[in-house]
């Protein structure tokens, strides 16, 4: 496949699907959205404590749901009981995500994977298995996409990454992902870049295509689009797709 004619740089990716107050992000009504407007499809997978893959972006359960404490510590049958953000919109495994989008759309999988590699990364990939929708995987962590060019080598591969904040990462680790040192372990097909921080010469170098994340204007996007492929989006339509639809 040349990834410079697949939708990863041809069609708007919807940041945790096109949410509102009404359809929270990474919710099926959310996905269901972007679905309607013709959008793929961006989204978080994690793991709860027995090992299911959920599609929610924190480990924290406080800012989207009512509840106190962590998604890592939860089980798959108490993450049935959240609701997201007020709503009656709930918390959706991966394989009711897969089974809903249904190759509606692209997926952009986003592996939210701070420590040891490998259970979430199987899990997903498992359940990724026969479905015959467009997806592609990326991650902050270089190591979660290692395991994908190893286990899977045809689905794309994205290196996530940012100007990180003092805190937020060791130094070490700041100076390495800032700089996409690592992407001799990642050997990624293309790029996710902070959109604040582009261009830069760390991205520049490496030739490959470029999403600009999280662009939340039309403004903004006009002023990233010279220096990105595409964009990762969200609280606004871009005009370029409601002009060409």
């Amino acid at each position: 496949m040349d990834i410079r004619k697949s939708w990863i740089v041809e069609k708007p990716i919807a940041h945790r699907g096109l949410h509102n107050a009404e359809a929270p992000e990474n919710s099926l009504e959310a996905f269901g959205k972007a679905i309607e407007n013709g959008f793929a499809i961006e989204l978080d997978v994690r793991l709860t404590d027995d090992g299911e893959v959920v599609v929610f972006h924190d480990d924290s359960l406080t800012r989207m749901t009512s509840a106190d404490g962590y998604m890592s510590n939860i089980t798959a049958d108490g993450v049935k009981s959240l609701r997201l953000l007020g709503t009656e919109c709930t918390v959706p495994t991966f394989a009711e995500t897969l089974e809903f989008v249904a190759g509606r759309a692209p997926i952009l999988i986003e592996t939210k994977n701070t420590g040891k590699v490998g259970d979430l990364e199987s899990k997903t990939l498992q359940l990724l298995s026969g479905y015959k929708g467009e997806v592609a995987v990326q991650s902050f962590n270089p190591y979660s996409m290692e395991y994908f060019k190893t286990n899977a080598p045809a689905v794309m591969r994205g290196q996530l990454s940012t100007f990180f904040e003092k805190g937020t990462l060791p130094f070490s680790k700041r100076f390495l992902l800032k700089r996409l040192k690592l992407n001799g372990v990642s050997k990624p097909d293309f790029i996710s870049y902070g959109a604040e921080f582009l261009p830069n010469r760390y991205v520049t170098k490496t030739g490959l295509p470029v999403l600009a994340w999280t662009v939340r204007s039309n403004a903004e996007m006009e002023s990233v689009l010279p220096y990105c492929d595409n964009i990762i989006f969200e609280k606004f339509i871009p005009k370029m797709t409601a002009n060409e639809e």
